[in-house]
């Protein structure tokens, strides 16, 4: 599939805070196949053709940065819904730069494709497995959060684990149970991070 075929919601050419401690540029997939209900970039959930500059034009940025990046990290809206995100992996680390990867894990078996070509991943633990319907609204999306979160442990990658928390949605008893699935995994306890109101379009949580 042609590179030019990744859909591009949006693309910041500097970040400090998508991936610790690096100084990286970070593209923004459009689509995802979660729709969760605290989600801060939610334009970025509808699938297509996405509103960003084209794949040709971001290479020619990263281009004119190599050598004052360290990186480029792939989010969204969800970037393992990109069936030609392996290209573009592939593209960026000939640049040579670093290739980092921000997932909820939907795709297992894309994700452990990618692992080999990737040197960090921020994985989204959205809440205890067996509850992740109330937060993505898909049924059995722990099943496969799961799964690919065993295969992103097992591959040597580095990777971070992080969890928005509104206290609608999960309460101190939903996090404990959260960290004995993960301690179960041999994952440490997830970084939890804050609910932010700007994007979020549930109007019931805005007001909780």
């Amino acid at each position: 599939m042609p590179i030019a075929d990744i859909a591009v919601g949006g693309f910041s050419p500097l970040s400090t805070c998508d991936w610790p401690g690096e100084l990286v540029a970070t593209v923004f997939c459009q689509g995802c196949p979660f729709a969760c209900r605290y989600c801060h970039n939610a334009d970025l959930i509808p699938p297509g053709p996405g509103t960003g500059p084209s794949w040709p034009e971001i290479l020619s940025i990263l281009e004119r940065r190599r050598g004052l990046l360290d990186g480029v990290v792939f989010s969204g809206g969800e970037p393992t819904l990109q069936k030609a995100l392996p290209e573009a992996v592939a593209t960026v680390r000939a640049l040579g730069f670093r290739v980092g990867l921000h997932t909820a894990g939907p795709y297992p078996e894309r994700l452990a494709r990618l692992l080999p070509d990737l040197d960090w991943v921020g994985f989204d633990v959205k809440a205890p497995f067996a509850d992740y319907q109330r937060i993505t609204g898909v049924p059995k999306s722990g099943l496969r959060a799961r799964e690919s979160l065993v295969e992103l442990v097992g591959s040597g990658v580095a990777f971070e684990v992080r969890t928005t928390v509104h206290p609608s949605l999960l309460d101190a008893m939903d996090l404990a149970r959260l960290d004995a699935d993960l301690a179960a995994l041999g994952v440490g306890p997830t970084r939890r991070q804050p609910f932010r109101s700007r994007g979020c379009q549930d109007a019931t949580l805005l007001t909780a």
